[in-house]
Protein backbone atom coordinates (compact mmCIF):
# COMPACT_ATOMS: atom_id res chain seq x y z
CA UNK A 1 0.00 0.00 0.00
CA UNK A 2 3.10 2.56 0.72
CA UNK A 3 4.27 1.80 -2.43
CA UNK A 4 1.22 2.60 -4.40
CA UNK A 5 0.62 5.78 -2.21
CA UNK A 6 4.08 7.01 -2.89
CA UNK A 7 3.18 6.35 -7.29
CA UNK A 8 0.49 7.98 -6.84
CA UNK A 9 2.06 11.07 -5.47
CA UNK A 10 5.03 10.83 -7.68
CA UNK A 11 2.36 11.09 -10.64
CA UNK A 12 0.32 14.10 -9.32
CA UNK A 13 3.41 15.77 -8.79
CA UNK A 14 4.41 15.57 -12.10
CA UNK A 15 0.69 16.39 -13.61
CA UNK A 16 0.69 19.64 -11.58
CA UNK A 17 4.39 20.32 -12.77
CA UNK A 18 3.22 19.63 -16.39
CA UNK A 19 0.30 21.91 -16.07
CA UNK A 20 2.15 24.84 -14.59
CA UNK A 21 4.61 23.88 -17.53
CA UNK A 22 1.06 25.03 -19.92
CA UNK A 23 0.49 27.82 -18.00
CA UNK A 24 3.85 29.08 -18.77
CA UNK A 25 3.35 28.36 -22.52
CA UNK A 26 0.26 30.00 -22.58
CA UNK A 27 1.07 33.20 -21.26
CA UNK A 28 2.90 33.98 -24.77
CA UNK A 29 1.31 36.44 -26.55
CA UNK A 30 -0.02 35.81 -30.16
CA UNK A 31 0.61 37.03 -33.20
CA UNK A 32 0.04 41.33 -33.06
CA UNK A 33 1.05 42.28 -36.39
CA UNK A 34 0.18 41.73 -40.31
CA UNK A 35 2.26 42.14 -43.60
CA UNK A 36 0.57 43.06 -46.92
CA UNK A 37 1.93 43.86 -50.51
CA UNK A 38 2.33 43.22 -53.92
CA UNK A 39 5.18 41.98 -56.18
CA UNK A 40 5.30 45.04 -58.96
CA UNK A 41 6.75 45.34 -62.64
CA UNK A 42 9.38 48.40 -62.31
CA UNK A 43 8.92 49.61 -65.24
CA UNK A 44 5.02 49.27 -66.16
CA UNK A 45 3.77 49.58 -62.39
CA UNK A 46 1.70 46.76 -62.99
CA UNK A 47 0.99 43.64 -60.38
CA UNK A 48 2.75 40.91 -62.19
CA UNK A 49 0.89 37.62 -62.14
CA UNK A 50 2.09 34.34 -60.68
CA UNK A 51 1.18 30.79 -60.50
CA UNK A 52 -1.01 29.70 -58.36
CA UNK A 53 0.48 26.38 -57.53
CA UNK A 54 3.99 26.12 -56.94
CA UNK A 55 4.52 29.78 -57.71
CA UNK A 56 6.84 32.44 -56.23
CA UNK A 57 7.08 32.92 -52.30
CA UNK A 58 7.52 35.72 -49.60
CA UNK A 59 10.54 34.64 -47.81
CA UNK A 60 11.09 36.52 -44.37
CA UNK A 61 13.26 35.49 -41.03
CA UNK A 62 12.52 37.09 -37.45
CA UNK A 63 15.67 39.12 -35.80
CA UNK A 64 16.40 37.93 -32.45
CA UNK A 65 17.25 34.14 -32.51
CA UNK A 66 20.06 32.30 -32.90
CA UNK A 67 18.98 30.19 -35.36
CA UNK A 68 16.27 31.60 -36.81
CA UNK A 69 13.57 29.68 -38.58
CA UNK A 70 13.15 30.51 -42.89
CA UNK A 71 9.35 30.92 -43.26
CA UNK A 72 7.25 31.90 -46.18
CA UNK A 73 4.20 33.20 -47.71
CA UNK A 74 2.65 32.31 -50.63
CA UNK A 75 1.73 34.49 -53.51
CA UNK A 76 -1.96 35.26 -54.71
CA UNK A 77 -2.26 35.01 -58.48
CA UNK A 78 -3.09 38.24 -59.27
CA UNK A 79 1.08 39.17 -57.53
CA UNK A 80 -0.27 40.17 -54.03
CA UNK A 81 0.30 38.34 -50.33
CA UNK A 82 -0.47 39.01 -47.08
CA UNK A 83 -0.15 37.52 -43.31
CA UNK A 84 -2.14 38.40 -40.84
CA UNK A 85 -0.18 36.12 -38.18
CA UNK A 86 3.02 38.27 -37.70
CA UNK A 87 4.95 38.91 -34.44
CA UNK A 88 5.94 42.79 -33.97
CA UNK A 89 9.61 43.22 -35.01
CA UNK A 90 12.51 43.18 -37.61
CA UNK A 91 12.27 41.05 -40.34
CA UNK A 92 14.71 39.92 -43.41
CA UNK A 93 12.52 39.37 -46.70
CA UNK A 94 12.43 39.01 -50.08
CA UNK A 95 10.49 37.63 -52.98
CA UNK A 96 11.78 34.09 -54.39
CA UNK A 97 11.45 31.60 -56.80
CA UNK A 98 9.30 34.02 -59.10
CA UNK A 99 9.04 34.72 -62.61
CA UNK A 100 11.87 37.57 -62.12
CA UNK A 101 15.45 38.95 -62.05
CA UNK A 102 16.07 38.01 -58.49
CA UNK A 103 16.61 40.75 -56.16
CA UNK A 104 18.41 41.17 -53.07
CA UNK A 105 16.67 40.69 -49.16
CA UNK A 106 15.58 43.88 -47.42
CA UNK A 107 15.25 44.83 -43.63
CA UNK A 108 11.85 45.45 -42.60
CA UNK A 109 10.31 46.76 -39.09
CA UNK A 110 6.58 44.71 -38.70
CA UNK A 111 4.60 46.68 -36.62
CA UNK A 112 0.82 47.06 -36.97
CA UNK A 113 -0.36 46.67 -40.49
CA UNK A 114 2.66 46.88 -42.73
CA UNK A 115 2.49 47.57 -46.07
CA UNK A 116 5.79 46.02 -48.27
CA UNK A 117 5.98 46.18 -52.11
CA UNK A 118 8.35 44.95 -54.37
CA UNK A 119 9.55 46.65 -57.64
CA UNK A 120 11.52 43.83 -59.71
CA UNK A 121 11.91 43.31 -63.57
CA UNK A 122 9.92 40.41 -64.99
CA UNK A 123 11.86 38.23 -67.13
CA UNK A 124 9.13 38.08 -69.90
CA UNK A 125 6.30 40.82 -70.63
CA UNK A 126 3.60 39.28 -72.83
CA UNK A 127 1.63 42.21 -74.77
CA UNK A 128 -0.53 42.46 -77.08
CA UNK A 129 -2.66 39.50 -76.05
CA UNK A 130 -5.62 38.65 -78.07
CA UNK A 131 -7.25 35.55 -77.47
CA UNK A 132 -10.57 34.72 -79.36
CA UNK A 133 -12.73 32.20 -80.81
CA UNK A 134 -12.33 31.19 -84.47
CA UNK A 135 -14.55 27.95 -85.68
CA UNK A 136 -13.72 25.00 -83.79
CA UNK A 137 -10.15 26.38 -81.95
CA UNK A 138 -9.57 28.76 -79.27
CA UNK A 139 -6.59 31.22 -80.90
CA UNK A 140 -4.29 33.34 -79.08
CA UNK A 141 -1.88 35.66 -80.16
CA UNK A 142 0.50 37.69 -78.45
CA UNK A 143 4.36 39.37 -78.69
CA UNK A 144 6.54 38.75 -76.00
CA UNK A 145 9.50 41.40 -74.48
CA UNK A 146 11.78 39.68 -72.77
CA UNK A 147 14.28 41.87 -70.52
CA UNK A 148 17.10 38.92 -70.54
CA UNK A 149 19.28 37.62 -72.73
CA UNK A 150 18.25 33.90 -71.54
CA UNK A 151 16.17 31.81 -74.24
CA UNK A 152 12.40 31.79 -73.67
CA UNK A 153 12.38 27.73 -73.19
CA UNK A 154 8.13 27.47 -73.95
CA UNK A 155 5.58 29.18 -74.77
CA UNK A 156 2.00 28.06 -73.81
CA UNK A 157 -2.01 28.69 -74.18
CA UNK A 158 -3.57 27.56 -70.67
CA UNK A 159 -7.56 26.65 -70.49
CA UNK A 160 -9.53 25.78 -67.39
CA UNK A 161 -12.46 26.64 -65.41
CA UNK A 162 -10.83 28.60 -62.71
CA UNK A 163 -8.93 32.02 -63.11
CA UNK A 164 -5.88 30.64 -61.66
CA UNK A 165 -5.37 28.63 -64.51
CA UNK A 166 -1.29 28.69 -65.81
CA UNK A 167 1.01 25.87 -66.32
CA UNK A 168 0.25 23.63 -63.53
CA UNK A 169 -3.39 24.32 -63.61
CA UNK A 170 -5.02 23.85 -66.69
CA UNK A 171 -7.89 21.22 -68.18
CA UNK A 172 -6.02 21.77 -71.56
CA UNK A 173 -2.93 23.32 -73.00
CA UNK A 174 -1.26 24.00 -75.89
CA UNK A 175 2.78 24.22 -75.22
CA UNK A 176 5.08 24.76 -77.58
CA UNK A 177 9.22 24.12 -76.68
CA UNK A 178 10.77 27.16 -78.12
CA UNK A 179 13.82 27.38 -77.19
CA UNK A 180 15.28 30.53 -78.51
CA UNK A 181 15.28 34.51 -77.95
CA UNK A 182 12.28 36.06 -78.80
CA UNK A 183 11.92 39.45 -80.32
CA UNK A 184 9.06 42.11 -79.12
CA UNK A 185 8.11 42.31 -82.99
CA UNK A 186 7.01 39.02 -84.11
CA UNK A 187 3.76 38.16 -83.12
CA UNK A 188 3.32 34.37 -81.93
CA UNK A 189 0.43 32.83 -81.90
CA UNK A 190 -0.95 29.31 -79.98
CA UNK A 191 -4.38 27.62 -81.07
CA UNK A 192 -6.41 25.16 -79.07
CA UNK A 193 -8.69 22.63 -80.79
CA UNK A 194 -12.14 22.45 -79.25
CA UNK A 195 -13.29 19.62 -81.27
CA UNK A 196 -9.98 17.50 -80.01
CA UNK A 197 -10.11 18.58 -76.46
CA UNK A 198 -14.64 18.59 -76.47
CA UNK A 199 -14.15 15.81 -73.49
CA UNK A 200 -12.11 18.78 -71.12
CA UNK A 201 -13.88 21.48 -72.46
CA UNK A 202 -17.70 21.46 -73.21
CA UNK A 203 -19.34 23.05 -75.52
CA UNK A 204 -21.79 26.11 -74.22
CA UNK A 205 -19.50 26.30 -70.94
CA UNK A 206 -17.53 29.52 -70.13
CA UNK A 207 -13.26 29.10 -69.84
CA UNK A 208 -10.45 30.97 -68.84
CA UNK A 209 -7.34 31.09 -71.46
CA UNK A 210 -4.44 32.60 -70.55
CA UNK A 211 -1.31 32.91 -72.63
CA UNK A 212 2.18 31.96 -70.59
CA UNK A 213 5.89 31.76 -71.14
CA UNK A 214 8.67 30.46 -69.46
CA UNK A 215 12.27 31.65 -69.22
CA UNK A 216 15.36 29.27 -69.51
CA UNK A 217 16.53 30.11 -65.68
CA UNK A 218 17.03 28.77 -62.47
CA UNK A 219 13.75 28.31 -60.47
CA UNK A 220 11.93 30.49 -62.88
CA UNK A 221 8.25 30.55 -63.64
CA UNK A 222 5.83 31.29 -66.07
CA UNK A 223 5.48 34.88 -66.90
CA UNK A 224 1.90 35.30 -67.62
CA UNK A 225 -1.24 37.71 -69.12
CA UNK A 226 -4.30 38.14 -67.63
CA UNK A 227 -6.65 35.39 -67.99
CA UNK A 228 -9.41 36.49 -70.69
CA UNK A 229 -13.03 34.50 -69.91
CA UNK A 230 -14.97 32.92 -73.12
CA UNK A 231 -17.88 30.63 -73.64
CA UNK A 232 -16.98 28.08 -76.11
Amino acid sequence: MKSIKTLSIALLSLFLLGGCELNELDNYEGPNASINGGIYDQETGELIQQDIINGMQIEYTEHGYDNPQIQYVVVKNDGTYRNNLMFAGTYTIRPVRGNFVPVESEEIVVKGNTVKNFEVQPYIRVRNVQIEKQGNKVVATFNLDQTVTNKVSRIGLFAHQEPTVGAPLNAVASVVNFNQVSNDVTQYRLEINLEANSGNLKPGNKYYFRVGALIDAPEAKYNYAPPVLLEI
